[in-house]
Formats: C-alpha cells, sequence, structure tokens
C-alpha cells in the first residue's frame, strides 16, 4: 500500500493536488486485494469531513449547499457538489474549482424527466408513489404530473479522470464517506427552511361552524367599499359571521394591523366567528375563530355568507396580500401596468430570461432587470466571468462580485430562456393546453448575500424599488472591480445654493446622488373638474353602499413635476453664518453635472395627516426625449456675495461626549441601518455617512443632530476623510465608502503589511481593494492565496506613487462622467397597489427597437407601454 500512497506525493488531498489518488489506487490494485485494503486505499483520497456528528450542523449553517448555481439545478448537466466545502457548481465550472482548490471528489447530482410509460388503453399508468426522488430541489416541477415523471441520480465523481461511483455504495465506501453522502443527501432545502411556516398541518373545523346562529337583522354587504363601523379603517376588515359587523383586526395570524375593534366586538357580545373580508373565493376563505383563539375551518362558510348577500362562488381573490377593497379602486391601474387583456407573445434568448418571484422579491427583480439591461454592468461583470470566478474566494457564496456575474450571467446568457421544442409546442396544441414556457432564474442566493444584515431587504415583506437601488449600488461602490466602477455611470454633481433671507449672500455646495427625484405637482393637474366630480361621486357610493365608481386618475403634465423641482424651498431653522444665528433661507438645487445615465423617481408616495402612507395615483406624461440642459449650474454669479465660512457650534448630547472622545470607528464597521434611515429622509448619502461616523455609531437620531447642526458647513456633502487610512471615501461613500482607486495607498501601512512577508504590489493591491483598511486589507490577502505578480499593475502602481509623491496633489474628487444633458428613455420601474410596502413591481425595458415586460418569471413584448404610471425611469444620454 506503500506504493499506492506514493503516487500522490502527500499523505492527503492538499493545495495543488492534481492527480486523482482514487482513480490511481484503483488501477494498482491487483484482483487479490480485500475490501479492507481498498478501504484505507481510498481514504487519503477523501478531504476532511466534520463528521459524523456536526456534520447536519454544518450542513445546516451552509444555506449554500446545492444552491450555489441554484438555477443549474434544472441544467442538463446537474450539480457537483465538493464534498469539503459543499459548495455546488454547474458542469462548467466545477472544472474551475478543482483546478483552483484541487479538490477532487464531487458528488453529481442530476434530475431526470422522462415521458410516463402509458398503459394498455394509451392512458398514463396509475399514479403511485415515487420512490426514484429523494433529492429536496426547491423546483417549480409538477412531481405529480400526469405526462411526466422524474427520476434523481447520484454519484460520486473523482476529478481530474471523472472516475464514477454510483450512490449508495455501501459496500466499496469508507464508512465516514458513506455517512457524509447520506447527509447531504438527505438535508432538506435550506432555503426552504428560511421560508416563514406554511400551513401544513389541516386547519381544524371550528365547533361553532355547524350551529352557528345568524341574526335576521337585514344587513347586507356591498361588493366593495367596505370600512370598519366604529373606526372608518378601510384595511385589515373582519365580518362578523353572526350579526354581519364590518369591523378592523389587530394582531390576528396574518399580522395586519388595526385597533382591534373586531375583538373587541366579540368581548361585547360573544359572536365566535369572523371572515376575513377580501380573502373570500370560490374555494374558501381565512376564517377566525375569538373563541378558540384560532384560524378554523368553516364547512357551512358558503351558507354563512349568504345570508349576508354575498355569493361566495363569484367572489376572486385577490394577489399579493391586498384586500379587495384596497383594489377594487385601483383595478385599471393593476390591468393597465401588467397590460392585462392583451395577448401578448412570449420573449426567449439572451437577455429575455426572468426571475422567479420569492414572495415580494418584484422590488428586486425589477431592479435587476433594469440594471442588466445597461452595456457597463454587463461588461463589469458577465464580461469579466471568467476572471471574477478564477479569482473568487474559497467561499464564492459570500463575495458580491460572484453572486452579480452570476446573476448576470443568468440573464444574459439565454441558457435559461428557451423556447419550447417544436414537437412539443405541436402536442401541446393538440391537447388544448397551450401555455407560454417561461423558464426564469430564481435569485435566492443574490437576495440573501445582498440583504444580509439589512433589517428591512432581508425581510420577506415587500420593500421600495428605489431604496433597494440605491443599498445596491451600494453595495457596488464597495466592491468594485479593479479600476471599473460600472455605478459611475449614474454619479452626478448636485449643487445647491442656499441664500439668507435677511442678508441676501449666498453658498453654493456640491452634493453626490444617483438619482433624480421629482415632486408630483398634484396642482397642476389637467383635469381637475373631473377629479372633483369623481371626488363627490365616490363618497357618495360610500355612504350609500353602492358599487365604487370608476377611478379618475388626475393628469399631470411632465414639465409641472420638473418646474417644481427647480423651485426654490424654504429652509427651516437655516443657521446663518452672517448673522451667526438662525435665520430663514431659501435653497435652490442644479445639475453640477449629468450622468451618462438618469435616474428619475417620481415621489408618489407621501404621509397623510395621520402619518398613514399613501400614493399619488396620477398619469404623468413622461417623454421619450429628455432634455435638462436648462437645469445646468451657474456657480457664483456676479454681484452675489458668499456667506462667511464659519462653522455652527457642535452640539453633542451630554452623555454621548465622554463616548464620542473614547471611541473611533473603523469606517468599515459604520452602522448601515443609521446611514440608511438618514439617506430615506432626504439628506445627502456622503454626508449621512459622515454623520453616522463622527457621532460613533450612536444612532440615527443623533446623527440627524449632527446633519442638523453640520448642513450649512462647505463640506457638508464632500467625501468622509479617514484620518489614518489615507485618502478619502468616494462620493456615495457616504454609503458607499470605496476609497477613489486612483490613491496611493499611505506608505506607513504599506510597510506594516509589508513587513510581515508579503509582496509590495501585493499589499497595494489588497489596500486599495479594501478602501486602505489596515484590517481589511489582511484578510483580502488571505482570501486570495493564489494572487500573481501583475507587472503591469505593479508599473502604473508605481508611476501613480510617484506621480502623487512629486505633485503632492489633493485627492481627486468623486468621479462623475459629464456631458450633455440630453436623454432618451430605454427602461422604467412600475408599482401596483396603495403603498411601497405592499402591492408588485415590474419593468418595461426597450430593446432592439422595441418594449419588452418583464412580469417577475415571465418576458413577453410590450404592446401598450404604461410609461404614463411608472414609479422609476431610466434614461440614457444622447450623444452630442
Amino acid at each position: 500500500m506503500a506504493r499506492l500512497c506514493m503516487s500522490t506525493g502527500s499523505p492527503g488531498l492538499g493545495r495543488g493536488h492534481r492527480c486523482g489518488c482514487l482513480w490511481s489506487c484503483w488501477r494498482l490494485l491487483d484482483d487479490s486485494c480485500t475490501l479492507v485494503a481498498l478501504r484505507h486505499a481510498c481514504l487519503p483520497c477523501w478531504p476532511s469531513f466534520p463528521f459524523p456528528l456536526s456534520l447536519s450542523d454544518y450542513l445546516a449553517r451552509c444555506p449554500w449547499l446545492i444552491y450555489f448555481f441554484s438555477f443549474f439545478q434544472n441544467s442538463e448537466g446537474g450539480l457537483y457538489i465538493c464534498m469539503n466545502t459543499f459548495l455546488a457548481f454547474g458542469r462548467e465550472h466545477v472544472e474551475r474549482h478543482f483546478r483552483k482548490t484541487g479538490q477532487s471528489v464531487y458528488m453529481h447530482l442530476k434530475r431526470h424527466v422522462r415521458e410516463k410509460v402509458r398503459g394498455a388503453s394509451g392512458g398514463a399508468l396509475p399514479k403511485r408513489r415515487n420512490s426514484k426522488l429523494f433529492l429536496d430541489l426547491d423546483t417549480d416541477d409538477d412531481l405529480n404530473s400526469d405526462d411526466l415523471e422524474y427520476e434523481d441520480e447520484a454519484k460520486l465523481v473523482i476529478f481530474p479522470d471523472h472516475y464514477e461511483i454510483a450512490l449508495p455504495n455501501i459496500e466499496e465506501l469508507p464508512a465516514l464517506v458513506t455517512i457524509a453522502c447520506d447527509a447531504v443527501l438527505s438535508s432538506k432545502s435550506p432555503y426552504r427552511k428560511q421560508d416563514p411556516d406554511t400551513w401544513e398541518n389541516e386547519l381544524p373545523v371550528s365547533k361553532y361552524a355547524n350551529n352557528l346562529t345568524q341574526l335576521d337583522n337585514g344587513v347586507r354587504i356591498p361588493p366593495s367599499g367596505w370600512k370598519c363601523a366604529r373606526c372608518d379603517l378601510r384595511e385589515n376588515l373582519w365580518l362578523n359571521l353572526t350579526d354581519g359587523s364590518v369591523l378592523c383586526g389587530k394582531w390576528f395570524f396574518d399580522s395586519s394591523g388595526g385597533n382591534g375593534h373586531a375583538l373587541e366586538h366579540y368581548r361585547d357580545t360573544g359572536y365566535p366567528l369572523a371572515v376575513k373580508l377580501g380573502t373570500i373565493t370560490p374555494d374558501g376563505a381565512d376564517v377566525y375563530s375569538f373563541q378558540e383563539e384560532e384560524p378554523v375551518l368553516d364547512p357551512h362558510l358558503a351558507k354563512h355568507l349568504a345570508h349576508f348577500g354575498i355569493d361566495m362562488l363569484h367572489m376572486h381573490g385577490t394577489e399579493n396580500g391586498l384586500q379587495d377593497n384596497e383594489i377594487k379602486p385601483r383595478v385599471s391601474e393593476w390591468e393597465v401596468i401588467q397590460e392585462s387583456g392583451t395577448k401578448l407573445k412570449p420573449m426567449y434568448g439572451p437577455g429575455y430570461t426572468g426571475l422567479k418571484n420569492l414572495g415580494n422579491s418584484c422590488y428586486l427583480s425589477s431592479v435587476m432587470q433594469a440594471i442588466f439591461s445597461i452595456p457597463e454592468f454587463q461588461r463589469a461583470y458577465v464580461g469579466n466571468l471568467p476572471r471574477i470566478f478564477d479569482y473568487s474566494p474559497l467561499d464564492p457564496t459570500q463575495d458580491f462580485n460572484t453572486q452579480m456575474t452570476k446573476l448576470g450571467h443568468g440573464l444574459l446568457s439565454g441558457q435559461y430562456s428557451k423556447p419550447p421544442v417544436k414537437s412539443e409546442l405541436i402536442e401541446q396544441v393538440m391537447k388544448e393546453e397551450h401555455k407560454p414556457q417561461h423558464n426564469g432564474i430564481s435569485p435566492r442566493m443574490f437576495k440573501a448575500f445582498v440583504s444580509k444584515s439589512h433589517p428591512e431587504f432581508s425581510s420577506n415583506r415587500q420593500q421600495d424599488a428605489q431604496e433597494f437601488f440605491l443599498h445596491l449600488v451600494n453595495l457596488v461602490e464597495r466592491n468594485r472591480i479593479g479600476s471599473e466602477n460600472p455605478s459611475d455611470v449614474f454619479r452626478f454633481l448636485v449643487e445647491e445654493r442656499i441664500q439668507c433671507c435677511q442678508t441676501r449672500k449666498v453658498r453654493y455646495t456640491e452634493r453626490v446622488d444617483y438619482l433624480m427625484q421629482l415632486p408630483v405637482a398634484m396642482e397642476a393637474a389637467t383635469n381637475k373638474d373631473e377629479l372633483i366630480a369623481y371626488e363627490l361621486t365616490r363618497r357618495e357610493a360610500e355612504v350609500n353602499r353602492r358599487p365604487l365608481p370608476e377611478l379618475v386618475r388626475a393628469k399631470i403634465p411632465f414639465s409641472a413635476c420638473l418646474q417644481a423641482f427647480s423651485e426654490p424651498e424654504n429652509v427651516d431653522d437655516f443657521w446663518s453664518s452672517a448673522l451667526q444665528a438662525k435665520s430663514a433661507g431659501v435653497k435652490t438645487s442644479r445639475f453640477a453635472s449629468f450622468p451618462e445615465y438618469l435616474v428619475v423617481q417620481i415621489k408618489k408616495f407621501t404621509f397623510g395627516l395621520d402619518w398613514v402612507p399613501k400614493k399619488f395615483d396620477v398619469s404623468i406624461d413622461m417623454p421619450d426625449l429628455l432634455d435638462i440642459n436648462h437645469l445646468r449650474a451657474r456657480g457664483l454669479q456676479p454681484g452675489e456675495e458668499e456667506l462667511p465660512d464659519i462653522s455652527p457650534p457642535i452640539v453633542i448630547p451630554d452623555d454621548s461626549k465622554d463616548r464620542l472622545m473614547n471611541q473611533l470607528i473603523d469606517p468599515s464597521d459604520i452602522d448601515e441601518s443609521s446611514v440608511m434611515q438618514l439617506a430615506e429622509m432626504g439628506f445627502p448619502l456622503e454626508a449621512c455617512r459622515k454623520a453616522v461616523y463622527f457621532t460613533g455609531n450612536m444612532g440615527a437620531e443623533v446623527a440627524f443632530n449632527w446633519i442638523i447642526v453640520h448642513m450649512e458647513e462647505p463640506d457638508f456633502a464632500e467625501p468622509l476623510t479617514m484620518p489614518g487610512y489615507g485618502g478619502a471615501a468616494s462620493a456615495g461613500a457616504s454609503v458607499f465608502g470605496a476609497a477613489g482607486l486612483d490613491n496611493q495607498p499611505p506608505e506607513e501601512i504599506i510597510s506594516i503589511i509589508t513587513s510581515m512577508g508579503f509582496q509590495r504590489n501585493q499589499a497595494i493591491q489588497a489596500l486599495r481593494a479594501t478602501n486602505h483598511s489596515l484590517e481589511r486589507a489582511l484578510d483580502w490577502i488571505f482570501s486570495h492565496p493564489e494572487f500573481e505578480e501583475d507587472s503591469d499593475f505593479v508599473i502604473e502602481m508605481e508611476n501613480n506613487a510617484n506621480a502623487n509623491i512629486i505633485s503632492e496633489a489633493k485627492p481627486e474628487g468623486p468621479r462623475v462622467k459629464d456631458g450633455p444633458g440630453t436623454y432618451e428613455l430605454f427602461a422604467f420601474i412600475s408599482h401596483m397597489g396603495t403603498s411601497t410596502m405592499s402591492g408588485h413591481y415590474i419593468c418595461h425595458i426597450k430593446k432592439e427597437g422595441r418594449w419588452v415586460i418583464y412580469n417577475d418569471h415571465k418576458v413577453c413584448a410590450s404592446e401598450r407601454p404604461p410609461k404614463d404610471l411608472g414609479y422609476m425611469y431610466f434614461y440614457r444620454r444622447i450623444p452630442s
């Protein structure tokens, strides 16, 4: 057996092992070798496992098991799981992982799909439990299909010779390896574990259902226009099945809000059962028993509803968690935006791949479709796919660039958007059951990574697409690839002019932004008479409990919204450095630079007097061609006098002073949730980051006070400069902490790293990739052990270093791609529903001269793109 081990050159599978020891062992063994000798010969080839007791725990901590390339699970090549890291790869990527790591043992999983064998009469054989399926794959396959049957296959593959061992194979494999294989094959889908508990158990039948008393009081429930009888609330409404009272809920199983009047009514009357309005369909409804304190079944629900004039068989459920009374007045919005009632032609091929909805993930899907329609993002990620995958860290599931590249490849390759085969299409037509096939990919891993540690995006709730867009740009800024930063195409400078109303003196400052927010100029509606008449009719219908009239939507000229953007606005509690006191101020904003791609957000969402969020349901005539050159900033004008450059006094709470003086946080540890809270208030992103940094992560409230005190300073919106970290963070850097890549890292930090034995150019590259952070640079070096010296890179670094030393120039400001302010519309994202926290998002993109609608996994040619109802618009610059 010594001869066998010598064929590996080492007792185990270390980095660089390439010979495929197991296959060598098999070839060298003669017929007289015993089974025990075989096991011992194979054992050195198997990677180390944390088993037997901790393997299941390890798998539970690895949500990427089987899902590293999650949308390869139905591919022709199947999945290859590394039996050392439990990362999974498609066929085209497993070779890369083997070459990179030397790990040679993989489990190959494949699901075969075949037509079912027909019986003698031509029909399919009777259904039976499919014992050939053992993988808990999260797919959309109908495993109980009448026409198809599925079979899972598993085997071990030894690289590089591709030696295969069918599983299970208890006799030929070492016991520990068998245990590991069984644990992988029997593991449950990690993403299925992350989903909220589903109603897998049958709901109990209420003990009150059979003999429920219903009062003959003449109450009839209208099909819409419901509201709580006690507080006029129009959501989360429950119909008491005894007396017909419509009252609001509070803390029921769906976690909807309310004032609890339905529960109070039960306590007053003892009437036990209530049904939630908006959930009634021919198949049932949500019924709650106050007495039993749980959701229940009512087998006589149709009869109980008919008592109050509700025909259950003609009721229709609603999508996306909205109640009927929320949707009825906005039926046209849902229909128009989704182009319902129009026969849309499915689109297939590269760039026409949809994203499956994971449950309120449409905001992410819409933004990513728009992002990857931009050539700069395509080149930065998909164009660099081999390099990014080759140089990804050992755990690529936690690498942003790898996950972006993976998603972009899935959307743009066309591998997951294939039209049905002609023979299949003919068969479907003959059966009169043809339905367009939309494959799509599941962005589970991407969503899990980009949303981790974020309190909102990590939840399963609906989110604001605009907030996610800024969050994504944040991540792109932080994880830029070399000198390339695709988010540069969105960045622009805003010039803010503030004038003291008393002294008439002015101050000009610049800040960085990534989108243009346009207010809705409701006062400029061109159909005011129609709106007034509609409102009167609507109120009358509600009072008389009649169906609501057809919605009349306000028509707002785009020019009015643009005018509202450029008009001066009052600045309350403005601190005037000329008066050394607070005064009234007026602020105007202009473009100091125009971006390559202009993102326009229509501010449709606001808060009412009761602080309840509401949406302006308006129609705005967004132009296909946009010219905003007249909004170009002009700077200090002749005759204007600048405000003195005097900073206001710093006010810090007493109980925070000691903490602030004793705690300087690392810039990489800035509380991003506080930053996002401040950014959502409309403050410049880089100023928000400075506020959180200089107040020591003491929360958004303390940082807000810092902003109020410092907002008139000339460098208020300048990038955050970190003493001891060399250089300034880039613009969006407030949230986006990437140091300018053209800045040379501080020599003292380079010296520290090189004193540890690392190469100088390796230290420079690590520091530049981590915003000049010593600790993160060391982590970067250890996670990139495959680093090879790039002579061009070294020369460039040294030249930059020499140039910086000679010129001693100031660090460059935020990188912008200025140019003319003329644009062409190429994409827009629309929202349906009453709030950003509910409803549905879809995206329209203009490709190859025609509009295409992306509605989750469905991708079709658009017939009537609703450009007037959008929420976010994407414009590209027209070359001059």
